[in-house]
C-alpha cells in the first residue's frame, strides 16, 4: 500500500518545485544577507583555515556527521597531527583508525575514512582529488561528502545539503518548520536552483547557509531575532505553522545495542594486545544482547576474531606511504 504524504511533506514538495522554477530568481535576495552574516559571525574552526587543505576538510566532514563540533575538535586535532596526509593514514592498519576515533560514535566512519585514504593514495598519488566525480568514486564518500569537499576545499559550485541547510531552506523558502526525514528530489532541485552562478559565491553560500542552520535557525529554539533573512522567511511570515509530519523522536542511547557496541569497542581500543572473551563479557551483563552487539561489530569489520577465541581491532593490509 502506498503511504499518503503528510500535508507538510506535500506542501514542501510543491513549494520546492515552484522555487526550482523561475521564482527561484528571487532567491538571490537570500545570498547577500546570509553571506554578510557569515562573514561577521562564522566560527573560527580549524578545517576552515587555509592550512587545513582538502584532507583536513574531508576528515572534518567524516567526523561531523551526527556529531557536534565540541566533540569533534579534540579528535580532529589529534588525527591531523598523527596523519597529516591521506598516505599517512593509509600506511596504518584500519584498526588504528578505529582506535583513534575514540568516543566520537558511529565508528564505521573511521573505517570508511581509512578506506578513502587508501584509495586516494593508490589512485591519486596521495592528493585528495579535485573533481566531484572522482570524490564520489572514493569508498565511503556519498553525495553530501563529495559536494562538501568539492565546495569547501576547492571552492566549486555544488549544492551541499546537510541537515542544517535543509532546515534553513525548508523554513526560509518552503515555509515549513522541518524538512522531510530523508532528502528528496524536490529538495535537491531547490538547492540547485538557489545556487549562486559564481563559483566562489556559491561555495561561500554553502558554508554560510550551513552555519546559519547550526547557530541561528536551529531545530529547537530558533533565534529569529538574530536571523539575517527573518524578514523574508516564508515560515516566519506564515506565523510559524507547527510541523504536522511524522513525529520527530530523539535518538535513545542507554540500553541500546549502540551502547553495548561502544563498551565492547572501548575495551579493544584500550588494549595493546588481543583480548579474551572474559574481558568483553565483563562490560555488559545481558549475554544475548552482548553477543548480538559483538556479532554486529565483527560483521561491520570493526572487530576481528582470532582463531584462539580472542578479539582485536582489524589489522587489515596497510598501504605503503607515498
Amino acid at each position: 500500500m502506498t503511504a499518503t504524504p503528510s500535508r507538510t511533506e506535500s506542501t514542501a514538495t510543491a513549494a520546492a518545485g515552484e522555487a526550482a522554477g523561475p521564482a527561484a530568481d528571487s532567491a538571490v535576495r537570500l545570498h547577500a544577507p546570509v553571506i554578510a552574516w557569515f562573514d561577521q559571525h562564522a566560527r573560527d574552526l580549524p578545517w576552515r583555515r587555509p592550512e587545513a587543505g582538502a584532507w583536513g576538510v574531508m576528515v572534518s566532514e567524516f567526523m561531523l556527521q551526527q556529531t557536534p563540533v565540541s566533540r569533534v575538535l579534540p579528535v580532529y586535532e589529534q588525527w591531523l597531527a598523527r596523519w597529516p596526509r591521506p598516505a599517512d593514514l593509509a600506511a596504518e592498519a584500519p584498526g588504528e583508525a578505529v582506535r583513534a576515533w575514540g568516543r566520537l560514535g558511529y565508528p564505521r566512519r573511521a573505517l570508511r575514512l581509512h578506506g578513502a585514504a587508501v584509495a586516494i593514495t593508490e589512485r591519486h598519488g596521495g592528493d585528495v582529488p579535485t573533481e566531484h566525480a572522482q570524490l564520489l568514486a572514493l569508498p565511503g564518500i556519498g553525495e553530501y561528502t563529495a559536494a562538501a569537499v568539492a565546495s569547501f576545499a576547492y571552492g566549486q559550485r555544488h549544492a551541499v545539503l546537510d541537515t542544517n541547510v535543509r532546515r534553513v531552506l525548508a523554513r526560509s523558502v518552503t515555509g515549513v518548520q522541518y524538512p522531510p526525514n530523508a532528502t528528496t528530489a524536490a529538495e535537491r532541485r531547490l538547492a540547485r536552483a538557489l545556487l549562486p552562478e559564481d563559483e566562489t559565491t556559491a561555495a561561500r553560500w554553502a558554508a554560510a547557509s550551513m552555519e546559519l542552520g547550526a547557530l541561528v535557525c536551529t531545530a529547537k529554539n530558533e533565534a529569529c531575532v538574530r536571523c539575517p533573512i527573518a524578514g523574508q522567511c516564508a515560515w516566519r511570515l506564515a506565523g510559524k505553522p507547527a510541523h504536522d509530519g511524522p513525529a520527530r523522536r530523539g535518538q535513545t542511547y542507554a540500553g541500546t545495542d549502540r551502547q553495548v557496541r561502544g563498551k565492547l569497542l572501548a575495551v579493544l581500543r584500550e588494549a595493546v594486545a588481543p583480548v579474551g572473551q572474559a574481558a568483553l563479557d565483563a562490560v555488559w551483563d545481558e549475554p544475548v544482547q552482548r553477543a548480538r552487539a559483538l556479532d554486529g561489530l565483527v560483521a561491520d569489520g570493526l572487530v576481528e576474531p582470532l582463531e584462539d577465541g580472542r578479539y582485536r581491532l582489524p589489522a587489515g593490509p596497510a598501504t605503503p606511504a607515498v
